[in-house]
């Protein structure tokens, strides 16, 4: 079709509703932190694909890795053969896994999305303890297939109607401190989520029919929540004391994002299973998990797959994205910037007495929007917020259980110009709606 003669704006009628929308723009390209629409319009992309492309839109290293192995072949299926952006990228990835001892190893599974991620995650931890239970935690979010959707709890959209879902799923409370029901305390926050765990294990679940806990280590879908530094470790001590696996869902917090490789770094508290997608291959479907060697080989042949998994094209982009990542030090500018971000955000909602907090590690940034001292969640603002900074050329997203959090997801290429810019923006649509 001629561009001229296409009618792309009519066009988007043809893409069906359950794609829910913050915007009706058609894109033309996209490079770094901005993308350009068809009408010529740029716009500072600090939704990143939703946490995908870490690396900006379209970075040249990357797209000329995607479009050289494009050349070589595209899909070498894993079962028949071997190529080498999957070998490389099976070789350099697990070395990054979080808290390797000495001569230890990790390997890698790769597969195509998050949710296909977590359900192998899943089938590991029961294969591999042969037991049948799984502890989640509220708010979090895991996906939206079948299996994950018994394990989502971030809101009910993503599960009602669906009933019934897996079996054995059970749901602790995640350290919310702004939120604690015993006090905004990070300490008590702690204290409430393991209480939580006990009653699990002494009302409704014995300790040893448990395979894993399943958590996030900063929440993503659930509203952008880090944790206080003493849960994770906690966690792990419990899952030790019962011979529990510790899955960390690191879908849309690792790969940089926030400032370490993984935000399972941030804590001394070493993960058995890790499982990562979005960031991974800088917008290119891949995903996968990761876990101790001896942990991973127990799955023999045929005990899962996937036809697309490990995708020639998709590995190639993988193993430039990591090329990017450590060349350019993006680890450090999303360091430095999400610094500069979070506090310049922190000073812009200093006198809105509807911003209940600022919060974030690296460039993974929440605002949370409740009134009160109830702190009623006010979605409304939110999404008034999302649409005055779309006015001004910058693209936010929202989540929380109500959606009353906007979060700020720039890439981790972001510049300084960029940052005061989306300060700037952010802080005059606070000030037009009066949070």
């Amino acid at each position: 079709m001629n561009d001229e003669a296409t009618p792309w704006q009519e066009l988007r009628a043809g893409v069906p509703p359950v794609w829910a929308r913050y915007t009706d723009l058609v894109v033309e390209r996209g490079i770094g932190s901005w993308i350009e629409t068809i009408d010529g319009e740029r716009y500072l992309d600090y939704t990143c694909g939703i946490g995908v492309t870490n690396t900006g839109h379209a970075h040249p290293r990357v797209a000329v890795a995607i479009a050289e192995q494009a050349g070589r072949i595209i899909h070498a299926q894993q079962n028949i053969l071997y190529h080498k952006p999957g070998l490389e990228l099976h070789a350099r990835l697990p070395r990054t896994f979080p808290g390797l001892r000495g001569e230890e190893e990790a390997g890698l599974f790769l597969s195509n999305s998050g949710a296909e991620a977590i359900e192998a995650s899943v089938k590991l931890a029961k294969y591999a303890t042969r037991r049948p239970a799984i502890i989640a935690f509220r708010g979090g979010f895991h996906g939206r297939t079948h299996g994950a959707m018994a394990l989502t709890s971030s809101g009910v959209k993503y599960r009602g109607h669906f009933e019934p879902l897996l079996g054995g799923v059970h749901f602790a409370p995640y350290p919310y401190v702004l939120r604690n029901p015993t006090g905004p305390d990070p300490d008590a926050a702690v204290a409430f989520s393991l209480t939580g765990i006990e009653e699990l294990f002494a009302t409704v679940i014995y300790p040893d029919d448990v395979a894993a806990f399943l958590v996030e280590p900063i929440l993503g879908e659930g509203g952008y929540v880090v944790p206080p530094d003493s849960f994770l470790p906690a966690l792990r001590e419990i899952a030790d004391r019962h011979g529990i696996l510790l899955i960390a869902d690191e879908v849309q917090s690792g790969m940089g994002r926030t400032g370490r490789m993984w935000a399972t770094d941030w804590y001394d508290a070493r993960p058995d299973i890790v499982v990562l997608a979005k960031g991974i291959a800088s917008g290119m479907p891949l995903s996968g998990i990761m876990a101790r060697r001896e942990l991973l080989d127990r799955l023999g042949p045929g005990a899962h797959g996937g036809t697309y998994g490990g995708n020639a094209v998709s590995c190639a982009a993988a193993v430039a994205t990591l090329d990017v990542i450590e060349s350019e030090g993006l680890l450090a500018n999303a360091t430095r910037q999400g610094e500069r971000l979070l506090a310049g955000l922190q000073q812009a909602a200093e006198g809105h007495t509807c911003v209940a907090e600022v919060r974030g590690r690296g460039l993974m940034i929440g605002i949370e929007l409740a009134q009160g001292p109830e702190l009623t969640p006010r979605p409304d603002l939110a999404k008034a917020i999302l649409h005055e900074a779309f006015d001004r050329k910058l693209l936010l997203l929202s989540c929380g259980t109500y959606g009353q959090v906007v979060r700020v997801i720039p890439p981790l290429v972001t510049t300084d110009e960029e940052v005061e810019t989306a300060i700037g923006v952010i802080s005059e649509s606070l000030a037009v709606v009066g949070a």
